[in-house]
């Protein structure tokens, strides 16, 4: 049913208006900063519309923020969990584009939860077949037993009917809220947080409910009441970088455009009028194009603003917005665990959800022995945590992970067993001090249009203005706009505009001041934006990168 829904219609309206530009207007060349989903996505759809982009990557591998590499023993290291939803419809478009569906390793329809008072048991949603959203969400909640009582579960109902009337205007102005307002607001009962907005919350941005945004929760909520597989979920049968980065790669070689890596940015040149003359390349190469376009991180994009912009509302306003931090931990035991083929939500302080990657993913298979791949959420107190765990070493990070798969799995992992427990063979610690931006209450409207007021420029990226948030559908999306902005304008067919700017931006207009671009100093995957195994010497490579993220470690 995932073709048939609205959403995947309205995707694939977008891919063909795009691909119908085609020849109507002259064919632009395009210079791409960054080699992630939101870059790659952009070049696809710019192909598609007859034109050639040059996608500039600074790191030695593509993907960003789902790169993935071979450790020392050839396993794969990926920087985050990434799983593929159903109610991602742009994302599915690009699937069914690139002709590699098959890739998509889909799961029973349901969701796993971890029984936090009763250690080693878990519980599920179920979503039967044959029947249609949203019937099919309600009798999951309501089939399950374990989770919250009927009164509770009834209790809750009407702060969601809003949502289900009035779309996406409601859930847009809950913005300003966070779901614990928001719960203390329609009178939801304490229990829906403990049982379920916690799990949603670290899921969906890494954050503790006290800090989310509800338009996050609501928005996820109303895709999956609306779409009947929109909470269907799926592996990739691989890592993402060989197995969908590299598709897109082929894809728009084929078409005339070009994919480099190794290419960092030095700087972002301008025209004395503010257009974009080139991009300077750290090597001394000037990239020349008649359309410019960044997909970084919008913490990347502050360090890279033009002294010439550094004054415009429409670009300060990005100063508000910051990506949240997050770990992803790679385990590799002795032996097989007991589990599950599909994703789990731990339900844990410390851990978000995690799923046995040799069970789960195909490249991984392993009938022998584990590999669970967990997040590590909330990380720091920015994210509504306690303790600034980016600011401690990788082997207090394992420790106390372990002492959470105690809980988890009591009967396989712990001191106590007979045997001693399932045996640590070698663990990874991906930190991201820099991750999907923290969608805090309030700053949606901060979320710049992918159009700019530059005449050559455009942005793209998660965390521009899509309806998607921070997620690998609001990238590919994000990217998407990005392309046809270029591409109506091209054309001579008119744009979707410049997104108004909040007026807290516009009363401090006169308090601007030019100022330089800091730069992006380093080599490292942290200091474009993406993660990495940072090791022993974690301390030195964040002082450089992130120093904030040592305070009260």
């Amino acid at each position: 049913m995932i073709d048939k829904t609205d959403n995947y219609r309205e995707g694939e309206a977008l891919s063909r208006k795009i691909a119908g530009l085609k020849g109507k207007g002259e064919s632009k060349s395009v210079a791409i900063i960054g080699g992630g989903l939101s870059g790659l996505a952009c070049a696809k759809y710019l192909v598609d519309a007859g034109h050639k982009p040059i996608v500039l990557e600074a790191r030695d591998c593509l993907g960003g923020k789902v790169s993935a590499w071979q450790d020392k023993d050839g396993d794969w290291v990926e920087t985050g969990l990434h799983i593929f939803f159903g109610a991602y419809p742009n994302m599915m478009n690009l699937f069914n584009e690139l002709d590699i569906e098959e890739r998509l390793q889909w799961k029973r329809h349901q969701m796993i939860f971890a029984m936090q008072e009763l250690p080693g048991e878990f519980t599920t949603f179920d979503f039967l077949e044959g029947i249609p959203a949203p019937f099919n969400f309600g009798l999951s909640i309501l089939l399950n037993q374990k989770m919250l009582t009927l009164p509770e579960k009834l209790q809750t109902a009407p702060a969601l009917l809003p949502m289900l009337v009035e779309g996406q205007k409601f859930i847009d102005l809950q913005d300003e809220l966070s779901v614990l307002n928001f719960m203390e607001k329609y009178g939801m009962p304490d229990r829906i947080n403990t049982e379920v907005f916690i799990a949603m919350a670290k899921a969906l941005d890494f954050i503790d409910p006290e800090k989310l945004s509800m338009t996050v929760v609501l928005t996820a909520m109303n895709r999956f009441l609306n779409e009947t597989d929109g909470l269907q979920m799926a592996f990739l049968d691989g890592n993402q970088t060989e197995r969908l980065c590299e598709p897109m790669k082929q894809y728009i070689e084929a078409r005339g455009g070009q994919v480099l890596l190794n290419k960092p940015l030095a700087s972002i040149e301008t025209n004395e009028d503010g257009s974009v003359k080139h991009f300077l390349m750290r090597d001394g190469e000037k990239v020349v194009a008649d359309e410019y376009i960044t997909s970084v991180p919008c913490d990347i994009m502050k360090r890279i603003l033009p002294r010439a912009w550094s004054t415009d509302p429409f670009f300060r306003q990005i100063d508000e917005l910051e990506g949240i931090p997050v770990i992803n931990i790679h385990l590799w035991f002795d032996r097989k665990l007991l589990n599950v083929n599909h994703l789990c939500f731990s339900r844990s302080p410390l851990l978000s959800v995690y799923a046995d990657m040799s069970t789960c993913c195909k490249e991984y298979e392993d009938q022998d022995k584990s590999m669970l791949e967990l997040v590590f959420a909330p990380c720091s107190p920015i994210a509504g945590g306690n303790t600034n765990w980016m600011g401690k070493s990788d082997q207090a990070i394992i420790d106390a992970t372990m002492k959470e798969l105690e809980r988890l799995f009591p009967t396989e992992i712990g001191p106590h067993l007979p045997d001693g427990g399932a045996k640590l063979v070698k663990h990874a610690v991906v930190k991201v001090p820099r991750s999907v931006y923290a969608a805090i209450p309030g700053r949606n409207k901060f979320r710049p249009s992918q159009e700019t007021p530059i005449k050559n420029f455009t942005l793209a990226g998660d965390w521009t203005s899509q309806k998607f948030l921070g997620s690998m559908e609001g990238a590919v999306l994000g990217g998407k706009l990005a392309a046809e902005v270029v591409a109506c304008k091209a054309a001579g067919v008119p744009t979707k505009g410049l997104k108004e700017i909040d007026p807290s931006i516009l009363a401090k207009k006169d308090q601007f001041v030019p100022q330089d671009p800091m730069g992006v100093k380093g080599k490292t995957p942290i200091a474009f934006g993406g993660g990495e195994v940072l090791g022993s010497n974690f301390e030195e490579k964040l002082r450089n990168q992130e120093a904030v993220f040592l305070e009260n470690a």
